[in-house]
């Protein structure tokens, strides 16, 4: 037999009338279907139709193309005769479409004759033995084309009407699987086998992939996390996956929700699949016969979800008669005429939701009923016999009067969860009847009532109160509230007259306390209190807590909060920001004897109040004292503590850290720190930068490495050398404007076996043989603008071989003569960098002069007497920049700067020649040179040059970088003489360029 899919659901609605060769299927036409075999051909003209060259044409209708679904699974009951009919209707079809489509279309149809039988002959073969096999598109397609074409013959011309195919899209709807599936599995109703033909060809296996899945695996392990739409497109992989979608397993759900579906089209649905347990109709166009069908088809419903229209009262009659149902849904819809009365009785039924529809009276006979929610519902009375309800939501249902919600409540004594939420006609003697007849009542939602205060309300049983916005409920409530002694969850959230709570339940959880604006006391004693949530309420200025679960307690932005009391042995984190009247005396509720013994984390932010902070607390890890700007004196002793941040706290005068586990410290942000005492055991970075008005300083840190003390102007030598006596480890020690430091100083340094990097800028030193004699392993040596320095200080650098180890010198803004750089220079060999910028007494540099012998600046005798050979220079980084003197820079080749990489000579103002020779230059700054007029440059390797606001002219620029074959980035910003025309002759000269930067001239404009 063959199985024709077309498209049954749609989402838009179908033409009646296509473009060129189109019609519509006749009813008294049959499906062409063999009887007489079991093979099935599956031809899918929804998917395949671009495949067969089909051009567009009219699209059937809904009504249309089920009425084919129907006849064509009619014809399996009606024998061979009308499935001829049938074939001979589709040959004829593709012949028209044919004739349309020219060659294209005979030669599709040709080509497809050729595999049809060896594909479907392997393809029966491999479904015999259970292997899957998986063809491409285009070759079933071409298969089932000239399959129906050699059947047909030319009997085309006998049939008065055509069946057009649908216009192709990009993409298939999920209700177009439903159906070709729906069509596909209603062939197969004892889900055999099907045997293959016995003519078959060897060129099948071009389209084909085998996959050894046994139909076990697939429905356990497959199929099983597919839905409805895989499911689908599963089925049109082969037979086997076909067969095995099928399995009613997978269809005990029919989802239809916002679906196109005609009643005929469910109808089918429901008779395939008569074992479906859930049905989903909501949103439909029939939605209500769509549900009776369903009421009155499917004997194992167990589960209806309808809504989106009007659902008429035959149906709740009807639902009474399915045995098996359990729960039902209905949701958004008109019950009824909206003013009638609505019965539903039902023996078993066990979860109902009738939600946002519209009904005058509502009564419901449901013995079996354990969950009903009416929530949002527009009914004046709802009359309940149900014995054994455990759950009811009424929320939100404005018309139902105060005497409605009594009786509904009070009629299933068996309650335990009650939600009135925002019915604002209950009242307290509601309550109180609701609470004398529903003894086991757990949870209770009232929020939102506004006539409620609680007054004589005993819920012994009740564990979860919530009461948001309840203007009734005030202070007075807390005792009718603590009657309650297994209440663990209580939500009293914008309760704008609650003044004050006070509980002591040993079971209370949670309390939610938000926006409470006359809220100024709250006193709880629990056990189990876990959470806490108390927020903006601005008049709060006191609270009491006694809780062994508490773990967490946050309480920002309580503005007038002056005392917190905590027994909390649990707790472990606690933020207070923002808490701006808090005082000196919550460190003592912190501190060991407390009541936190387990404190982890403390954060009071902007605690303004704070005027002395001293924590004891062996338990402390981290503590936070951001905008704490009042604060003047620290004192910690919290040997686990490991981050402190005191950003802000600008009026810090004394801290002490005895002892502390801190790894690093920042107090470069405390101005006025004047006394400090630190005992840090793992502590390896200190910071003191800006700390100006430190004077006495005790630091015990012996894995500190880095030290900071720069501008702390009243540090003097006996502190450092404390500090170096106790701190052996330090590799790095910034003494940068510290004009108290001396010799004595100096000399304590030659305990600092690892030191290598010594900033001694802006200091008063005269004297520099202290760091000579002490610093052995320095390397890197800063003495900006120290001015005291004469030329001799440095001549155990380049006479006596002082620091041998030493690679980075910074003699910026110096008063070091020419001679002495020269000598610098001319001996130093093993420098790789060399700052000497803003030194006035530097003129030229001048390493080519035919009067400076290059030994004497370079050379160095060899191991043979009579032979002398010059040293590579280690150089790597030249710094001169802002030297008014230098008028020239020349460095041949022979000057051996192999290293050199960077050379930076900007804002050199009296700068005219430049000369280099350097094969390992890269960047070149001459920025700002404005007398500069000669640029020789042999440079192989320079990448970047810079000659922003430079004077010279467009031929001396282009012989310059002539030579720089490797040059990227050139900046001729601000140039006068250059015009923005040159750029092109600047490429050409060197065509490695690749950024060139310029402004407009200013001459040609």
């Amino acid at each position: 037999m063959r199985i024709w899919c077309f498209h049954c659901f749609t989402d838009g609605d179908g033409e009646e009338n296509g473009g060129g060769v189109s019609g519509r299927l006749n009813q008294s036409s049959a499906t062409a279907m063999d009887n007489n075999s079991e093979d099935g051909d599956f031809i899918g003209f929804g998917e395949n139709e671009r495949e067969l060259g089909v051009a567009d044409g009219g699209i059937l209708s809904e009504h249309e193309r089920w009425t084919m679904c129907e006849e064509m699974l009619a014809t399996e009951e009606n024998g061979e005769a009308a499935g001829d009919e049938l074939e001979r209707l589709w040959s004829s079809e593709i012949r028209l479409h044919q004739l349309v489509q020219g060659e294209s279309s005979n030669a599709v149809a040709a080509a497809a004759a050729v595999a049809e039988d060896s594909t479907m002959e392997e393809a029966d073969h491999d479904s015999h033995h259970k292997r899957a096999k998986v063809y491409s598109g285009l070759a079933e397609c071409r298969s089932a084309a000239s399959g129906i074409s050699s059947e047909a013959g030319n009997s085309c011309s006998s049939v008065e009407r055509t069946l057009s195919f649908g216009v192709a899209s990009s993409s298939r709807t999920d209700t177009d699987m439903f159906c070709q599936n729906f069509i596909l599995n209603y062939s197969r109703k004892d889900g055999k086998k099907e045997d293959g033909d016995d003519n078959g060809s060897s060129d099948a296996e071009d389209f084909e992939v085998h996959i050894d899945l046994t139909d076990d695996l697939l429905h356990m392990v497959v199929f099983s996390f597919l839905d409805h739409v895989g499911l689908c497109r599963s089925a049109m992989v082969c037979r086997q996956w076909r067969v095995a979608s099928a399995h009613e397993d997978f269809w005990k759900v029919l989802n239809f929700e916002n679906m196109r579906i005609s009643v005929e089209q469910f109808e089918d649905m429901c008779l395939r699949y008569p074992n479906a347990t859930e049905v989903n109709v909501y949103g439909t166009t029939t939605v209500n016969a769509l549900a009776m069908k369903a009421a009155t088809t499917l004997r194992n419903l167990e589960v209806l979800t309808v809504g989106k229209g009007h659902i008429s009262e035959n149906l709740f009659q009807a639902l009474g008669e399915c045995s098996m149902l359990r729960n039902v849904t209905v949701s958004e819809a008109i019950l009824g005429n909206g003013a009638q009365e609505i019965h539903l009785s039902h023996d078993r039924l066990r979860e109902l939701k009738i939600t946002k529809c519209r009904v005058m009276r509502l009564s419901i006979r449901c013995p079996q009923l354990r969950s009903l929610s009416l929530k949002r519902s527009n009914m004046s009375q709802a009359i309940l016999n149900c014995p054994l309800l455990q759950l009811l939501d009424i929320a939100s249902c404005h018309k139902l009067l105060d005497a409605a919600i009594r009786s509904a409540a009070t009629s299933c004594p068996q309650l335990e969860s009650l939600d009135v939420s925002n019915c604002s006609c209950v009242s307290d003697e509601t309550l109180r009847e609701i609470a004398q007849a529903c003894a086991n009542l757990h949870l209770l939602n009232a929020s939102y009532c506004p006539n409620i205060s609680l007054e004589s309300v005993h819920l012994p049983m009740l564990t979860v109160l919530k009461l948001h916005s309840c203007e009734g409920i005030t202070s007075a409530s807390m005792t009718w509230i603590a009657n309650s002694p297994a209440l663990e969850v209580l939500e009293l959230d914008n309760c704008n007259l609650l003044t004050s709570v006070s509980l002591h339940l040993s079971r209370l959880q949670s309390i939610s306390l938000v926006h409470c604006r006359k809220f100024t006391d709250l006193n709880l004693q629990s056990t189990m209190l876990s959470s806490i949530t108390v927020s903006n309420c601005p008049a709060l200025r006191r609270i009491t807590i006694t809780s062994n679960s508490l773990r967490r307690l946050a309480l920002q932005k309580q503005e007038n909060l002056t005392t917190l009391v905590l027994q909390c042995h649990s707790l472990q984190e606690v933020d207070l920001s923002d808490c701006e009247s808090l005082s000196n005396t919550v460190c003592e509720i912190f501190s060991d004897d407390g009541g936190c013994p387990m404190l982890k984390s403390l954060i009071l932010d902007n605690c303004e109040s704070l005027t002395a902070v001293r924590f004891c607390n062996s338990s402390l890890a981290s503590l936070s004292l951001v905008g704490c700007r009042a604060v003047t004196s620290l004192e910690l002793k919290c040997p686990r503590i490991e981050q402190i941040c005191l950003d802000g706290c600008d009026h810090l005068e004394t801290a002490f850290f005895l002892p502390v586990a801190l790894r690093s410290l920042n107090l470069g942000i405390c101005p006025k720190l004047s006394v400090l005492n630190i005992e840090a055991p793992y502590m390896v970075s200190l910071e003191l930068k800006g700390c100006g008005v430190l004077s006495e300083a005790s630091i015990m840190c012996p894995l500190l490495t880095s030290l900071d003390a720069s501008f702390c102007s009243q540090l003097r030598d006996d502190c450092l050398s404390a500090t170096t006596a106790s701190c052996p480890l330090i590799e790095s020690l910034v003494l940068m404007s510290c004009p108290s430091i001396g010799s004595d100083g100096l000399s304590s340094l030659n305990g600092l076996q690892n030191l290598t990097v010594l900033d001694l800028s802006y200091t008063f030193l005269m004297n520099l043989e202290p760091v000579f004699k002490s610093c052995i392993q320095l390397k890197v040596l800063k003495l900006q603008a120290c001015k005291y320095l004469t030329d001799s200080s440095l001549e155990p650098l380049y006479k006596e071989g002082a620091l041998p180890a030493l690679e980075e010198l910074d003699l910026s803004y110096g008063t070091l003569c020419q001679t002495a750089i020269d000598d610098l220079l001319a001996c130093c060999t093993h420098l790789t960098h060399l700052s000497l910028n803003g030194c006035v007494n530097m003129h030229d540099l001048d390493w080519g002069s035919a009067s400076v012998q290059l030994f004497d600046y370079f050379g160095v005798y060899s191991a043979s007497e009579n032979t002398q050979e010059p040293a590579n220079r280690l150089l790597q980084n030249l710094n001169c920049v802002g030297c008014p003197n230098i008028r020239k820079v020349s460095i041949p080749s022979a000057a051996r700067f192999y290293h050199l990489s960077s050379l930076n000579l900007s804002l050199s103002v009296n700068l005219k020649e430049v000369d280099l020779a350097c094969s390992n230059l890269v960047l070149l700054n001459l920025s700002n040179c404005c007398s500069l007029e000669v640029l020789k440059l042999g440079c192989p390797r320079l990448a970047s040059l810079f000659l922003q606001s430079c004077n010279m002219d467009e031929a001396g620029v282009e012989a310059a970088i002539s030579g720089c074959s490797s040059l990227e980035t050139l900046d001729l910003r601000f140039c006068p003489k250059i015009s923005s025309v040159s750029m092109a002759r600047f490429r050409t000269v060197c065509p490695s360029l690749k950024r060139v930067f310029s402004s407009p001239n200013l001459l040609q404009d």
